[in-house]
């Protein structure tokens, strides 16, 4: 580990062992300490600094006020042929994920197209790592889940939707995944917490206070309702999500999670839902064109000199697989108070 005035560097090997005290001193089982500080991991590296070592503080946080299971084992559920569902039981989602991506992963390959229902669990993480999972595995992967209601759907004043992410990956060869992961909300909410902590402004389009007007004062958008996308087509994405990864696979929306936090201010509890699609069984033998097709498109996104989606992730990643991550010193000095 190394410090400037305002800033410490650590390895990724540092981040992870780091992640793990901290996991397992508030009680987590060595099995859900170490899914979860591989993923913070992962996050830091690529500088998705809302979703990595700043969710210690969020983990600990939904730990202390007695919600979540710390030693829930997850079981699993063969629903069909092609649906697998992955019960938490009260516990944080990642470990269910490791749990039933192989049998996951072999449906798809079985079938051409699998379901996973991640059920009862309690989600704070990116959704990237696990798309990026199952496109390290030859798949196609498409991943969602609502969250708390903190956000207006279009039009209106009152939280409905969670931030509702989307992911998707397609795997490249020989390279990186094509890969997107956002909210339907206009930001993360993390970037709004973290915006807060720092007593920065945010744009106006990111939110609105609790009299329903525009804000750029981050503590007063936490007490307001977050703003969707893109208007009335984020809106309707977040609805989507609502319902095929609530109402679809049998758990909760976003405002029921709400409910169930009780105002203690824990991780949202919920479900998730994964798809997977194997290009081989899809396309049989015309996989390699396939995949010449899919090279052919994204070639002529970067030949105009746009950027692919995550490509400043994977920048941040060969950065920090050099350099190491860099956090800020009040962030670690609360991260290493919650050892205490």
């Amino acid at each position: 580990m190394s410090t400037e005035s305002t800033d410490v560097v650590l390895t990724l090997d540092e981040v992870y062992a780091l992640s793990c005290r901290v996991l397992t001193r508030h009680g987590l089982s060595d099995a859900h300490a170490n899914a979860i500080a591989h993923v913070i991991t992962q996050c830091q590296r690529d500088e998705c600094h809302s979703h990595g070592v700043y969710r210690l503080l969020v983990c600990a946080r939904s730990l202390r006020v007695g919600k979540v299971n710390p030693r829930a084992e997850p079981t699993l559920r063969d629903v069909s042929a092609g649906i697998v569902a992955v019960d938490a039981h009260h516990g944080f989602s990642l470990l269910a994920f490791e749990t039933g991506l192989p049998v996951f992963l072999d449906k798809a390959r079985q079938q051409g197209i699998a379901a996973m229902a991640i059920n009862h669990c309690y989600h704070f993480s990116a959704l990237w790592p696990e798309v990026e999972a199952i496109a390290a595995q030859g798949l196609v992967g498409l991943a969602m889940n609502p969250s708390h209601s903190w956000v207006a759907p279009a039009g209106g004043k009152e939280p409905v939707f969670g931030t509702n992410p989307l992911a998707f990956a397609w795997p490249r060869p020989g390279g990186q995944p094509f890969v997107f992961d956002f909210a339907t909300s206009a930001i993360a909410r993390g970037d709004i917490e973290l915006h807060a902590r720092q007593d920065k402004a945010i744009p106006s389009h990111w939110a609105i206070d609790s009299a329903g007007r525009p804000t750029t004062d981050a503590k007063a958008a936490l007490q307001g309702a977050m703003q969707t996308f893109g208007g009335h087509k984020g809106s309707a994405l977040a609805a989507m999500i609502e319902l095929l990864a609530g109402a679809l696979i049998g758990d909760l929306t976003s405002m029921e999670s709400q409910a169930y936090d009780e105002g203690v201010g824990a991780t949202p509890y919920h479900g998730e839902l994964l798809i997977a699609l194997d290009p081989k069984v899809f396309l049989g033998d015309d996989y390699e064109a396939g995949l010449a097709r899919a090279e052919t498109l994204l070639g002529a996104v970067v030949a105009q000199g746009a950027r692919l989606p995550s490509q400043r992730r994977f920048d941040a990643r060969a950065r920090s697989l050099r350099d190491g991550v860099r956090i800020s010193r009040a962030l670690y000095d609360d991260v290493l108070a919650l050892l205490e």
